[in-house]
């Protein structure tokens, strides 16, 4: 227990003191007219109540991402909770926090639009590419295993497919409704339920009298894999997911002043994290050790986990919960990654599309929809075998692009320079080492992992001496 409280201690601290670091790193001007109020349209620039504005991005952010991926990081043992706290606070929050900040600052641009300015033209393409691809596997998932929950708790009399359909349904309307019609006023009441389920659980774990894990110098390896990189691509949204810098953007349109951004970006990944260790904690403690945690994940998947654990510390309160978290939030984080694909989409196109806005809405939210309805009817373990490294490969880059911007305006930029480095890394080694990729042996994935570790830190150094030399030739004030 000592662990998990201590845990939960340093992420409060991580936002009360590092983030308010990272807030005069980037240097708000709450004169700045935010695109909320620059390029108001009704649908998706709308100002918002930062308290609803975090609720909301939270959800977006979160699902059911801190609790499936927790859960099945939790086999690695307690070490599973040192990344959770290091990477949010270091890599997470700056990641959530820089693609929220720099979005407001480019009129609440989409990740891709600000990976060309930021890290050039050269890469803009890929990077389009590379996001919708994560958007549409997000929103074909987050389909896929709400509807085959629903089938499977109603014993078939809602058959998978006709539930698939009415989730899509709901998906289409959302995407498309202005986002203060049902984001903006439902978001923030499941938003709440996240929250309450984690702090439900967390009493649970307290009055139960088990025995909660502490840490300790060893590790649990499941089936022998490595804690590097595994573990991060495991864990994901608990402590770094790429698939909150398109996320981001959403919630950017209706931020009201630039003095919010720490809460509501910074301060939603935090809140994740605290979730996270919570679930991965509960995951260890409820069966007993790692080896139970294993053999329920096998037998039942992350729902049949979350089922478990609900049901056995909180009884039938636990179960309207774990109805609630296995079906309700996933489906809130498959419609936002619609609705996220459709603006990245939008944003892609718009030299070339020249219709109306309302018909252009219904055409590019069809463009992804139906791709997306399409791989929700395949192997749902295929979608998820995929999402890990998109997700992963999308964070380093954010990463990199917000080093790019600091360094550009001659500011702190190891912040998010050195945790770039570090996700490089994890990406490198996962795409050789990983089955569902080049599936090499650990110790050349290891070794091949480092090349683009090592190509993008001497192009980072690069970047350094240049602004370096810039300054020196062009002398300026940035303030």
């Amino acid at each position: 227990m000592l662990t998990l409280t201590f845990s939960i201690l340093l992420l409060i601290l991580g936002y009360m003191v590092y983030g308010k670091i990272i807030e005069r790193i980037f240097v708000i001007d709450d004169s700045n007219e935010t695109p909320a109020y620059k390029s108001g349209d009704g649908v998706d620039y709308i100002p918002m109540h930062p308290i609803k504005g975090w609720l909301v991005q939270l959800l977006n952010i979160a699902g059911l991402g801190p609790v499936f991926g927790a859960v099945a990081g939790a086999l690695y043992g307690p070490v599973a909770l040192i990344w959770i706290v290091v990477g949010c606070i270091f890599a997470g929050a700056v990641h959530d926090y820089f693609s929220g900040m720099l979005s407001i600052r480019n009129n609440g641009s989409q990740f891709p639009a600000l990976v060309e300015k930021y890290l050039g033209k050269s890469v803009k393409l890929f990077i389009y590419v590379v996001s919708l691809a994560l958007m549409i596997l997000v929103t074909a998932a987050f389909t896929a295993g709400p509807a085959e929950l629903i089938s499977i708790k109603t014993g078939g009399a809602i058959p998978f497919f006709v539930a698939l359909v009415l989730i899509f349904a709901y998906f289409l309307l959302a995407a498309m409704l202005p986002i203060n019609k049902i984001i903006g006023k439902i978001y923030p009441i499941f938003g709440a339920i996240l929250i309450i389920m984690a702090v439900a659980v967390f009493g649970g774990l307290l009055l139960s009298g088990a025995q909660i894990p502490n840490l300790t110098l060893s590790t649990a390896h499941p089936e022998g894999l490595p804690v590097w990189p595994l573990l991060m691509v495991t864990i994901s949204c608990g402590a770094i997911s790429g698939f909150h810098s398109t996320q981001s953007p959403i919630i950017a349109r209706t931020v009201r002043k630039e003095s919010e951004g720490r809460k509501v970006f910074f301060g939603a990944m935090i809140a994740e994290g605290i979730i996270a260790l919570i679930w991965a904690t509960a995951g260890m403690t409820f069966f007993g050790g790692t080896n139970g945690l294993g053999a329920a994940l096998a037998n039942g998947g992350p729902a049949g986990v979350i089922d478990s654990i609900s049901i056995g510390y909180l009884g039938t309160a636990g179960a309207f919960l774990a109805f609630m978290g296995a079906i309700v939030l996933p489906i809130t984080t498959g419609d936002t990654a619609l609705r996220s694909s459709r603006m990245i989409l939008t944003e892609a196109t718009g030299k070339f599309v020249k219709v109306a806005n309302r018909p252009k809405l219904l055409i590019m939210t069809a463009c992804v929809a139906i791709p997306s309805f399409l791989l929700a009817t395949i192997d749902y373990s295929f979608l998820w075998r995929y999402l890990g490294f998109t997700n992963q490969m999308v964070s380093a880059t954010m990463l990199w692009v917000a080093a790019a911007y600091l360094i550009k305006e001659e500011k702190l930029h190891f912040v998010a320079g050195l945790p770039a480095i570090f996700m490089t890394g994890v990406v490198g080694t996962y795409f050789f080492y990983a089955p569902e990729t080049l599936n090499m042996s650990y110790e050349v994935s290891l070794v091949l992992g480092m090349i683009p570790v090592i190509a993008t830190t001497a192009l980072y150094a690069r970047a350094v001496y240049r602004q370096k030399a810039r300054s020196v030739a062009e002398p300026t004030h940035i303030g």
